[in-house]
């Protein structure tokens, strides 16, 4: 029985997936905290210790993310780009967009029936594209990021935010609050914002259904509804999306072993 683990380390989250005869046999994530290396540690042996493995019954792992280049025990490494296309593809054979909404970034990627990426779009360095931007306006609103799409969804009037920069739309924000506006209407503005921002993207590589996404944006169900909203398409979520990426480097770690030498 062939056994293949791909690890993602982000730089909010460091997620892993074992797999083998195309089954997920485990799954984890965890914080990357200050130091990638002994998250993506912490991560292995974990991931060992759920699928009742030993480290040298692991056929291959492969390693993608932000922090992939601090980790010594992957045997290759992927560009998180193809990972989430190929992981996607899994998951989804018939989708032909995904959009990946992570900490740092955002990513618009149009791909091919066998998972190949054939276009693709990336958010401005400004975290107002990704979901960094929902991490700094649930801080100023003091909610977990969790409360945010539930909250979102009880909105009935959205603030209109006038800015496309993460700092202003901080100022905007704590500028709502001083004004005593719900925190529901604020929440719905953001998650529009971003929609918005992200259908910009959409719209540079030419979206194909159907349409998946991925990244731990997809948790927010507000920005899901509007995404829905703006492109006009029902979106496939994946029951943990935060794992697409860690799930494409496994795939992508089990093709290349059975490619002929």
């Amino acid at each position: 029985m062939a056994v293949y683990m791909g690890v993602d380390i982000g730089s909010v989250t460091t997620k892993g997936v074992v797999i083998s005869d195309g089954t997920i046999k485990a799954s984890l994530i965890i914080p990357s905290g200050s130091n990638y290396r002994t998250a993506a540690g912490t991560l292995r042996d974990e991931l060992l210790k759920q699928a009742g493995l030993k480290a040298e019954e692991i056929n291959s792992i492969a390693v993608t993310g932000r922090g992939a280049d601090k980790i010594t025990f992957g045997d290759m490494a992927f560009a998180d780009m193809r990972c989430c296309a190929r992981g996607i593809s899994r998951l989804y054979p018939e989708a032909r967009t995904v959009i990946d909404v992570q900490g740092q970034s955002s990513q618009v990627i149009r791909i091919g029936e066998r998972g190949q990426v054939i276009n693709f779009a990336v958010s401005e360095k400004c975290a107002s594209g990704s979901g960094r931007f929902l991490e700094i306006i649930a801080n100023v609103l003091q909610i977990k990021l969790e409360e945010i799409g539930p909250l979102s969804m009880q909105s009935d009037n959205p603030v209109v935010f006038t800015t496309g920069c993460a700092v202003f739309g901080e100022s905007e924000a704590i500028s709502r609050v001083a004004e005593g506006i719900p925190k529901e209407d604020i929440l719905a503005g953001v998650n529009r914002s971003l929609a918005g921002k992200i259908s910009g993207m959409v719209d540079r590589v030419k979206l194909e259904e159907r349409c998946a996404v991925s990244g731990g944006g997809a948790l927010n169900i507000g920005l899901i509804k509007k995404l829905e909203e703006v492109l006009g398409v029902k979106l496939l979520v994946p029951e943990q999306p935060q794992l697409v990426n860690a799930l494409g480097a496994a795939v992508m770690a089990e093709e290349k072993s059975k490619q002929p030498l």
